[in-house]
């Protein structure tokens, strides 16, 4: 299309595009108020028109690199008009390839014309192939990397698959091919409802050891000789660490060991310390309120876990054998049966997830931080978010047990018919009150941020899945 309409080759239409990362609507912008010419200079562009028709010097040029003499026909000249022998541009653009690079500029002095991509692979495949398929590759990536509405899919190993989404459509969750469902504008697992920032912290904080250096804190003392953290499991409050140090367990420091059941000769320690106090409360407080969200993270993560690996299977033998009788009873379908259960796990990994986003939202996280003039309208929003998330708790629970019903060779026709209209009903409220906590978060919550945040739009059948691009 660039090609088309601005009359130039490949090599000057790519470095367009890549200077204005793939928007064929920003390079008609600023076409339309800056001119050919003046585009063209922004973006490191220089034509020389009917270059193809000019002619070189003599038929015995002198190569001003490595200033041998050459025929016309092993010289190779670029739009700008330098020209140097064949050796030294594949040599040229050999390197250029080893460094990296996609796009490479002309060997004359401060000259910022991008070779022509044509003479690149002519010349590299006859000397140098593997270099040729390299810069073959980069030109692939180029408009990958260079792209916001491109990138390769985030699986390991690598599928080889890039995934494209439409203009403005950033925040969003897709489906590669491959199966992998992941988050576009982070590249990590699909989180949403939590935003990429929140999710990246929470990842962090669960694989890294934040929560052990609270847990060593709040539930140990440290040896004030060794500094090595002690526990105690019971007898009095002297405790001997192994390096031999005896100390206090009430304060954590160093005495003698001549003592009784309820004092230690030549200490005392009933002194309130206000600092130390309140240090190791906070840390207390704050690990309690980590494993409170962390376990009904895990929780609801290792039920989807389960419902996806054992329940799917019986789900796929039960809709088997509800298609075998269909001619022999009133049932007509079993397809509710394998909605129901993708309505089931959609739930379940937004519940898990809305406790990721509950514990940043409401914590006091320097990094999630709310407006002053805003804060006083956060509990009543939590409060609505806490009430949705509690039914959708309740109704998701409720969903699992129906799915979990077994039925015998001959399945009960009234059983199947209950069961079916439970399922679907619990499924169409489920995937409401999925519905209602995005809204609260994206509506309610999220704008009373001081960092502005987004989240993917609920999808009730989960991320939108890519097709396989045919040219």
């Amino acid at each position: 299309m660039v090609m088309n309409l601005l009359n130039v080759k490949q090599h000057n239409a790519r470095a367009l595009l890549i200077h204005h990362r793939w928007k064929i609507d920003c390079i008609y912008d600023h076409l339309d108020r800056k001119g050919r010419d003046r585009m063209f200079r922004e973006a490191g562009i220089v034509l020389q028109e009917n270059i193809n028709g000019k002619a070189l010097p003599s038929r015995v040029v002198n190569c001003m690199v490595c200033f041998d003499e050459f025929s016309v026909g092993a010289v190779s000249i670029m739009e700008c008009g330098h020209y140097f022998c064949n050796d030294c541009w594949t040599e040229h653009f050999k390197a250029s390839v080893d460094s990296g690079k996609k796009q490479i500029r002309c060997m004359g002095v401060k000259c910022p014309v991008v070779c022509d991509e044509a003479v690149v692979q002519q010349l590299l495949a006859g000397k140098y192939p593997d270099a040729a398929r390299r810069f073959d590759r980069f030109l692939l990536e180029s408009y990958l990397e260079n792209n916001e509405s491109v990138k390769w899919c985030p699986s390991v190993p690598h599928c080889g698959r890039a995934i494209r989404v439409g203009a403005g459509e950033r925040y969003t969750e897709v489906e590669c091919p491959c199966g992998l469902g992941f988050c576009f504008a982070c590249a990590a697992a699909a989180h949403s409802p939590c935003p990429c920032t929140m999710w990246d912290m929470w990842e962090v904080k669960c694989n890294g050891e934040s929560e052990t250096v609270n847990w060593i804190l709040a539930n140990t003392k440290s040896c004030p000789k060794c500094f090595k953290p002690i526990v105690k499991d019971g007898g009095c409050n002297l405790v001997t660490c192994k390096c031999g140090q005896h100390l206090c367990w009430k304060c954590g420091g160093a005495t003698g060991f001549a003592h009784n059941w309820d004092s230690i000769d030549g200490h005392s320690c009933n002194r309130f310390v206000g600092e130390e106090k309140k240090k190791v409360d906070n840390a207390k407080r704050n690990l309690h309120r980590y494993t409170h969200y962390y376990d009904r993270f895990k929780i609801h993560g290792d039920s989807h876990k389960l419902e996806h690996d054992m329940l799917g299977p019986a789900i796929d033998e039960r809709v088997k054998v509800l298609e075998a009788l269909r001619d022999q009873s009133l049932i007509q379908d079993a397809s509710w049966l394998t909605e129901a259960h993708r309505g089931l796990l959609q739930s379940r990994q937004v519940l898990s997830r809305s406790y990721v986003f509950a514990y940043y939202m409401f914590g006091d996280d320097d990094k999630v931080r709310t407006w002053p003039a805003n804060r006083h309208s956060l509990p009543i929003a939590q409060g609505l978010f806490e009430n949705y998330q509690e039914e959708l708790e309740s109704n998701v629970e409720r969903l699992s047990k129906v799915l979990a019903t077994e039925y015998g060779p001959v399945p009960d026709e009234d059983d199947v018919r209950r069961d079916k209209q439970n399922a679907m009903n619990l499924t169409k409220i489920v995937q409401t009150r999925c519905g209602e906590i995005y809204k609260c978060i994206q509506d309610e919550l999220l704008p009373l941020l001081l960092d502005p945040m987004i989240i993917a739009a609920y999808r009730p059948r989960g991320p939108d899945k890519a097709k396989e691009f045919t040219a």
